[in-house]
């Protein structure tokens, strides 16, 4: 028997299947998934790709991986990842610089942390309340909870910082009173007021740390608020007041979220939120209450520093009573000493008295008295002028002969 040929329906059925496929071949091409366009890039097409596959996606991916080896981190990440310096051992001694306030004080004190790690004779010590305030004194009292703090710790210096939770409405008077109102700004300094002096009654140092801006701008302008009310109190009490605000803000005094860090290079300073610090941003606040802090801590701050004796601590800031008066001077009066109050004019009595004249030259020019004119010299103009020779007469004058016809 022969072998059967195949019906021609089957050979007219592989023949439409044949073309459907290949029409539908180019619309799968022209519109790749991401998947298959990434599955379909690493397929061999040719007869040698099948072949040597392997080798040719190995040489394309070399490119790759060089260029990833050779990118440098950038100056932020390499600030990032600066590893923090490793902490010494405490003197027993050791001066306590306090730390009170909300969240933005429990980030300076981190900062500060980092900055006298390395100090054995400076210790930070954090007693912060992330949620608090002088608003909501049913939540947490400042007022009443500052002193045993302060006999606990027993410090030789406190900062504060906070306010930043301070945007709330206040009860004076069993009425809620607006923000920034009159009765509210009042009843705000006199709770800042008592807080301040609960420090220097104890004859601490204080050292307030003004707000930094905000990515709300009305939160900004609130805190710029809040930091002339801080200001004010802390200079009255003889504290010192530490600005902050244009560490935190553009070239046109706008918030921003970047900036130069304490070296120099521009870094995170803000978290998304606008509000939080960064690591990086506890630092630079931390870097701005450095200079005071170590002006008042003295020989404190060194870091081989192996005693601290009880003179090596200045504890005093400069009194309220101990500020000089500062008065108008009046100006002084060219006309005479008598008309501004006083007898002599400045210097007067170390006044050299003039002695006489005794050269021409100085009697020229003290009395103005001018020498006597040599006789005939053009500077005689006395009366009558002197003849210095006797005229010649009119024949002996002439020098050319008349010519007559």
């Amino acid at each position: 028997m022969g072998l059967r040929r195949p019906p021609k329906c089957w050979i007219f059925r592989a023949a439409v299947t044949l073309i459907l496929v290949m029409a539908a071949a180019p619309w799968l091409v022209v519109h790749p998934t991401p998947a298959f366009a990434q599955e379909e890039s690493a397929r061999p097409r040719t007869i040698f790709g099948l072949l040597f596959g392997r080798r040719d996606r190995a040489t394309e991916r070399q490119p790759e991986s060089t260029t990833r080896s050779r990118a440098r981190p950038s100056a932020s990440a390499s600030a990032a990842a600066a590893p923090e310096p490793e902490a010494v051992e405490k003197l027993p001694n050791a001066r306590v610089v306090l730390v009170v306030g909300d969240f933005l004080a429990d980030g300076l004190a981190e900062g500060l942390t980092t900055a006298y790690a390395q100090s054995p004779g400076v210790r930070i010590v954090a007693r912060a309340n992330g949620s608090s305030g002088f608003v909501r004194d049913d939540y947490y009292d400042w007022q009443s909870e500052l002193g045993p703090i302060l006999d606990e710790e027993k410090p030789a210096i406190v900062v504060f910082m906070i306010g930043s939770n301070d945007r709330q409405q206040l009860v004076v008077d069993e009425t809620r009173e607006k923000v920034r109102s009159e009765k509210w700004t009042e009843e705000y300094t006199r709770r800042v007021e008592n807080i301040a002096k609960q420090v220097r009654d104890r004859n601490l140092p204080l050292f307030w740390v003004g707000l930094p801006s905000f990515k709300s701008s009305s939160m900004s302008t609130d805190m710029l608020a809040f930091n002339d009310i801080y200001r004010t109190v802390t200079e009255n009490v003889g504290g010192e007041f530490i600005d902050i605000w244009d560490g935190f803000v553009d070239e046109n005094g706008a918030f921003s979220s970047v900036g130069p860090d304490m070296n120099g290079q521009r870094v995170r300073l803000r978290g998304s939120d606008g509000i939080n610090l960064t690591r990086a941003g506890k630092r630079k606040v931390a870097f701005y209450v450095e200079r005071p802090l170590n002006r008042v801590l003295g020989p404190a701050v060194g870091s081989g520093v192996a005693s601290l004796g009880p003179n090596d601590f200045v504890p005093m800031l400069i009194e309220p009573e101990q500020i000089p008066d500062i008065t108008r001077t009046n100006p002084i009066a060219l006309g005479g000493a008598e008309l501004d109050g006083g007898e002599s004019l400045l210097g007067a009595g170390r006044m050299v008295p003039p002695r006489e004249a005794r050269t021409l030259v100085e009697k020229l020019a003290v009395e103005g008295i001018a020498p006597p004119a040599h006789a005939g010299r053009a500077d005689d103009f006395s009366t009558p002028p002197y003849a210095a020779t006797p005229q010649a007469s009119p024949a002996s004058t002439e020098t050319t002969t008349a010519i007559s016809d």
